[in-house]
């Protein structure tokens, strides 16, 4: 018997758990709502927790084809320019971790994951089509979609999103909150750069209530610039690429080094967007319910502190995976399994959303705390930064 499982959402998590059900032996329907596949936002970071799941499903050439492999992550005073510490990655990551930290456009993550899921027999993918609810028995799930039609299937993955729609009806908890932060973002040719600024690396900037961050995408031809401010005001900005003025970004870089202001200044135009997220996961139940699952952002939309957000959708789509396969019977055994799999990463996932929270605050220090934070970074360095109990784990 196959278990046939019903996907909501068409992003990065929701491919990412179509290709793992896929994987496992399972038929799937994914339904998106927008008329065509694409990916919004810029760029993003995959650690090698998030790096190894790929390989594992193949996909290690594919990535190798998109992806940037910076040699280090350094940290530096906005102010200053002077480098407070650096963690050694490239090889080195490899070596530690078994896999490569890499960083790529959104979009190129989003084809990868296409690409390998629209071949798989038992997949089929839906475009156009938004879901309205659901609707739960003892042995099935009913999607019911915008334009009025109907699926049936043996589970329900949220896979839909911070606004997700199946995540409003199943928990009821509200809706993902602004977090009082602004990010700023932009894509910069590195052929246009100075020889300084195209370093391939992962350069962080810690500054009063603000922080930079810039890395290689699309293989180092595109540098990926985020500017995010604490404090301003983010009512109505509930899309990613609102248009962003490139004077608010000089003005919140008006104190800092010359280098970073050559790098905003060299930003062809800015989009911005409102960071929001939830409190980290409480439980299991908040995953898994019944034969209803939330999965990457509809489960735990975390803030961007710690670069993991692509990554936890990518290990909750492998956990998914191996808790689906060779089920005896899995129109009785669905609900136990996904059950398994909410209790294998609410707890992880909870860990990194506190994470995120607690390294805002401290890229974000003034003062006296400020100084505090830099010196204990020039003298701790690497050790501070790494971070084997997120990098070293394995989702399956």
């Amino acid at each position: 018997m196959t278990a046939h499982l019903l996907i909501a959402g068409g992003g990065i998590g929701a491919l990412a758990a179509a290709l793992a059900a896929c994987r496992a032996g399972c038929s799937v329907q994914l339904f998106e709502q927008a008329a065509a596949f694409s990916e919004v936002g810029a760029g993003l970071q995959l650690g090698p927790n998030a790096t190894r799941i790929l390989q594992a499903w193949g996909l290690g050439a594919s990535l190798d084809g998109v992806a940037a492999f910076p040699e280090r992550i350094v940290a530096r005073s906005s102010n200053s320019g002077r480098e407070l510490a650096r963690l050694p990655l490239g090889q080195q990551a490899v070596q530690r971790y078994g896999a490569p930290y890499a960083t790529l456009h959104r979009r190129d993550l989003h084809a990868i994951l296409l690409q390998a899921v629209q071949p798989q027999i038992g997949a089929r993918l839906h475009l156009g089509s938004a879901v309205a609810g659901f609707k739960e028995s003892v042995q099935a799930v009913q999607l019911q979609l915008g334009d009025g039609q109907q699926a049936e299937g043996d589970a329900l993955i949220g896979a839909d999103g911070l606004w997700s729609q199946v995540r409003e009806q199943a928990l009821a908890d509200g809706r993902a909150q602004p977090t009082g932060h602004l990010a700023y973002r932009t894509l910069i040719a590195r052929a246009d750069l100075p020889a300084a600024l195209r370093a391939n690396e992962v350069s962080v900037w810690l500054g009063a209530r603000q922080h930079v961050v810039a890395y290689p995408v699309r293989g180092g031809d595109l540098l990926n610039l985020v500017v995010i401010v604490q404090g301003a005001a983010s009512q109505g900005l509930t899309g990613w690429d609102d248009v962003g003025a490139a004077a608010d970004v000089r003005q919140a870089l008006a104190n800092c080094c010359g280098p970073l202001q050559d790098l905003a200044q060299a930003a062809p135009s800015w989009g911005r967007w409102s960071l929001c997220d939830r409190a980290p996961v409480a439980g299991a139940a908040q995953m898994a319910g019944g034969r209803i699952a939330l999965l990457g952002d509809a489960a735990h939309p975390m803030r961007p502190f710690l670069a993991q957000g692509a990554a936890m959708a990518l290990e909750d789509a492998a956990a998914l995976g191996q808790v689906l396969k060779d089920l005896p019977d899995p129109q009785r055994d669905l609900p136990a399994a996904l059950t398994q799999y909410a209790q294998q990463r609410w707890q992880r996932a909870a860990r990194v959303q506190a994470r995120s929270r607690r390294n805002g605050q401290i890229f974000h220090l003034d003062g006296p705390m400020r100084l505090g934070r830099d010196v204990a970074l020039r003298a701790l360095g690497a050790r501070l930064m790494d971070l084997p109990w997120l990098y070293g784990y394995r989702a399956a």
